[in-house]
């Protein structure tokens, strides 16, 4: 995975939005466990191979924490609107969730229950593809935390893989769907 972080790390700093989020969060130095990930990540990878603007496709900015202490949905909220602040004019949604309350809401949004994450890369490990299945920040001391749980080939080489860890048929065939259509590129393993 070493070679792909290194190429992931100048893919991404070459995007101006997610590099803002990242230095106000490591700015921010947090009381816990966060990562950017998901599709900011994966979108600004097939982006630069497809030769897209980085910021192509792009919907919102996936902000990832775990805090068992704290449940509440407002302290989502309460996080949410501090970055918001900080980025100033920033012209992109932020999804910020804290992982460990993930399974108080996730039935009513896609109809079945789960079980509560232990861990924040408990809940990465369960994220609908192995190429969006990435989490990153950047430490205090300015190195890069990446966490692919099911390292970065698939993520560089185009391929959309079911993780079959959690989602439905339905949800995978639903993003696959939007996504070949913003991304033809993409070799797509079916369900």
């Amino acid at each position: 995975m070493k070679v792909y972080g290194d190429l992931l790390v100048e893919t991404i700093s070459n995007n101006e939005p997610l590099m803002r989020i990242i230095k106000v969060l490591k700015d921010l130095n947090l009381p816990f466990e966060y990562y950017v990930g998901a599709g900011c990540i994966t979108n600004t990878v097939w982006n630069d191979i497809s030769g897209y603007p980085l910021e192509y496709g792009i919907s919102d900015f996936d902000i990832v924490y775990y805090a068992p202490e704290d449940l509440t949905f407002e302290s989502e909220k309460k996080l949410q609107d501090k970055l918001l602040n900080l980025l100033g004019n920033f012209q992109f949604k932020l999804d910020v969730k804290n992982q460990a309350r993930v399974h108080l809401w996730y039935e009513n949004k896609f109809g079945f229950s789960i079980k509560p994450y232990h861990s924040l890369e408990e809940a990465i490990d369960s994220w609908p593809t192995t190429a969006t299945a990435v989490g990153l920040r950047q430490e205090q001391d300015g190195a890069y935390k990446i966490y692919a749980p099911y390292d970065l080939d698939d993520l560089f080489s185009l391929v959309v893989r079911p993780n079959k860890l959690m989602i439905t048929r339905e949800i995978y065939e639903n993003k696959v769907q939007k996504w070949r259509e913003k991304w033809p590129k993409l070799m797509v393993v079916p369900w």
